[in-house]
């Protein structure tokens, strides 16, 4: 059992949390024909824009409602209105994701009743499927935003009908990347069975060329596949963040899900392919034996530059969590663990104590790491206290292929246990490099 403290000081010191409407953006994203619609100030969906396209380095549509002083005042129901139909005027998205911000859930516009209102006096709206996400930006981070996104997007879009026996839902959370779900659907296929993501970012957002412009989303989880998930015969939440979504489907159509908090890891990996054997009733396929066998070799290549290593982590907490495990599977310690909001499974975490903080403390309680687990914002600090960084979350702004990158699964696994190795490797090296100069100099 984790305890949970909480930075005592009154203000945020080089912030470590992005917005949840930046994660709910992000979640919008993963479906094909959509625009994520902030409803706020131009600024803060620019913003969003910039951050996202910094880490995917891809095109990132991204509409405002453009809220100016005089407008935050007196309303933003046409606002809303008008920024509705020049989408559809211009763009034709088949969903529009709306999130709010900031300035208007602290004016607290009532959106629901907006869209009614908007809908009863354009029918031709009708047969667009609007999904609102509320997404205040000054309390929760880009996790928070990422399941209100799904969580609106289950209890909006889907409709009863007959059970699939084949077709399973599967909830992807926040803490993965495109390359991880294409990883995971890859594996899900391999048992017989046809997997609905939502959101699918593997498809969207994992870096292709498509043959023209498109101002919204080219590829993602359809709308009709997305009416369809009242059929599924099962429900995978990737991510305790995704237990709530879980959760609705079940009231809504008695689906039964489990929940997978980890895919990272031998013993993680182990539980997901038996679990998918059992629902499917067939045999791990000989690939994921085999690659089983290779990461086992990977884990006695490497596990003696892990063994007693010191490690700091600042990540989002379901990503912190499938972190830790992972390091301490390995013979890792943690040396401290920083995250940017509070969640049930903070507590279950094996380590002593987990922050809620900003970059600040995780500076302070890094002292002495061995290695820093962090986004590229941790740069600064890695070089100012000398220790190594790994670049793990959102942004990642000054490495490539974080689109392609991969940590589920045998193969992700691998991917990370000789990323971070290597870390380690290059450190004990220059260790041994200062300490033969030093002796030749004596």
């Amino acid at each position: 059992m984790a305890i949970v403290n909480f930075a005592n000081k009154p203000l945020t010191v080089n912030p470590l949390k992005q917005s949840q409407a930046l994660g709910a953006s992000l979640a919008f994203l993963g479906l094909k024909g959509t625009i994520p619609l902030f409803h706020g100030s131009q600024g803060c969906t620019a913003f969003a824009k910039v951050v996202l396209v910094r880490h995917f380095r891809e095109a990132i549509p991204l509409a405002t409602t453009a809220m100016t002083e005089v407008t935050t005042i007196l309303g933003g129901e046409e606002n809303v209105e008008q920024a509705i139909l020049t989408l559809v005027e211009k763009v034709k998205p088949e969903i529009i994701g709306l999130c709010t911000t900031g300035l208007t859930e602290t004016r607290g516009d009532d959106i629901e009743g907006f869209l009614k209102e908007i809908r009863d006096r354009h029918p031709e709206l009708n047969d667009l499927a609007i999904i609102f996400a509320p997404t205040p930006d000054f309390k929760g981070a880009l996790q928070d935003g990422f399941a209100v996104a799904v969580e609106s997007i289950v209890k909006e879009i889907p409709q009863a009908a007959g059970i699939k026996t084949e077709q399973v839902t599967i909830l992807a959370g926040a803490a993965f990347t495109p390359g991880d779900i294409q990883e995971i659907k890859e594996i899900v296929t391999a048992f017989g069975l046809e997997p609905i993501f939502v959101p699918d970012l593997g498809a969207s957002l994992d870096g292709h060329l498509e043959d023209g412009y498109n101002a919204v989303t080219a590829s993602g989880t359809t709308l009709k596949q997305l009416k369809s998930l009242g059929a599924s015969a099962f429900t995978i939440a990737l991510g305790e963040s995704m237990r709530g979504a879980a959760n609705i489907l079940g009231d809504r159509f008695g689906t039964s899900y489990e929940v997978f908090s980890d895919l990272t890891g031998l013993e993680a990996v182990d539980e997901f392919l038996q679990a998918l054997s059992v629902l499917s009733g067939n045999k791990v396929p000989e690939k994921y034996r085999r690659q089983r066998r290779q990461l086992q070799d990977a884990m006695l290549d490497t596990h003696f530059f892990f063994g007693a290593k010191r490690v700091s982590l600042a990540l989002e907490p379901d990503l912190l969590s499938t972190t830790v495990r992972f390091l301490q599977s390995m013979g890792a310690s943690i040396h401290a663990a920083v995250t940017t909001t509070r969640t049930p499974s903070l507590e279950q975490l094996p380590v002593k104590s987990v922050t809620i903080g900003d970059l600040e403390d995780f500076e302070e309680l890094a002292v002495g790491s061995d290695l820093l687990i962090g986004n590229s914002n941790v740069k600064a600090i890695a070089k100012k206290l000398s220790i190594p960084l790994y670049r793990l979350g959102l942004p990642i702004y000054d490495r490539l292929g974080n689109g392609q990158f991969t940590k589920v699964g045998y193969r992700g696994t691998m991917e990370l246990l000789f990323g971070i190795g290597n870390l380690f490797l290059e450190q004990e090296e220059s260790l041994a490099m200062s300490h033969w100069g030093l002796v030749n100099h004596q």
